[in-house]
């Protein structure tokens, strides 16, 4: 699945032909992805302007002039992709959809945006801008990990007196929103704090450091234009290249590259997802 770097990585691939422009059709192949599309979707969208294109989490939210806001969510497998990119572009060089394109955005600067699910996991609905803080997806969320509101006393307070392992809590999007597997193992390994470790035991200034690692290893990852494993490309299909720079993740049984550390790198399972990490250089706190 599409961490947050993938994710914004596909955000910035889409504002040139899609923040300020005008939808002129969505056709819709198929009744719905992971859950029916809204009643109408179409017919309410067509025609619409995207006034704002941001990112919450691992979602794309595009903000129309109608009042409504379109939500894009990658899923296991879904993929965005841009033809006729280039405003006085008129011709897409993808001119007949192929069988996982679900969803087709014609915009009215040439630019095709097109919604491709092999695995039909991935969702987009259509809801009211000023219910967003209420819709059910986004509700819930915690920080933004690139965000001021996430800091170390946010985290702090969070972690005090509990025995859940850091692992586990950092991918809790209740408590920071977009992390996922890959940059957790990595941000915990900069850290050098063991997956295991309970969240209550973590001292101010480890915790400083985390998120201080978090935000770094986030950014590398962004200007690298994310990880491409499995199904994942940007918007343009290339791939992305984070992946060249995995301190740990994936990589079990590879010595440590942390400079001075004899370590190998170890893979456990917690709660059902791989975690990656060196031994020698984090400790069981």
């Amino acid at each position: 699945m599409p961490e947050l770097p993938e994710v914004e990585t596909i955000r910035r691939g889409l504002l040139p032909v899609m923040e300020g422009q005008v939808i002129s059709t969505l056709t819709l192949r198929r009744a719905g992805l992971r859950w029916p599309f809204p009643e109408g979707m179409a017919e309410q969208v067509s025609g619409a302007k995207v006034l704002l294109l941001r990112r919450r989490a691992k979602y794309i939210l595009a903000d129309l002039d109608r009042g409504t806001t379109l939500l894009f969510h990658m899923g296991m497998s879904g993929r965005i992709l841009i033809d006729g990119a280039a405003p006085d572009d008129r011709q897409h060089t993808r001119t007949t959809p192929q069988k996982h394109d679900h969803a087709i955005f014609d915009m009215d600067n040439g630019a095709r945006i097109t919604f491709n699910d092999a695995r039909r996991f991935g969702m987009l609905d259509l809801f009211a801008t000023e219910s967003a803080a209420q819709q059910s997806l986004l509700s819930t969320l915690g920080p933004e990990p690139l965000g001021n509101d996430l800091h170390a006393d946010w985290l702090i307070e969070r972690f005090a007196n509990r025995r859940s392992p850091i692992k586990t809590a950092l991918l809790d999007q209740r408590i920071i929103a977009g992390l996922g597997n890959i940059y957790v193992s990595e941000a915990l390994w900069r850290a050098k704090i063991h997956p295991e470790t309970a969240i209550g035991v973590l001292r101010p200034d480890q915790i400083e450091t985390l998120v201080r690692d978090i935000r770094a290893v986030l950014a590398e990852a962004i200007a690298a234009g994310g990880s491409s494993l499995r199904d994942y490309r940007q918007t343009d299909g290339e791939l992305g290249y984070f992946q060249h720079a995995f301190a740990v993740y994936d990589r079990a049984t590879s010595p440590c590259p942390r400079h001075g550390c004899t370590g190998q790198i170890v893979r456990l399972v917690q709660a059902g997802r791989s975690s990656y990490f060196c031994p020698t250089c984090q400790p069981r706190g």
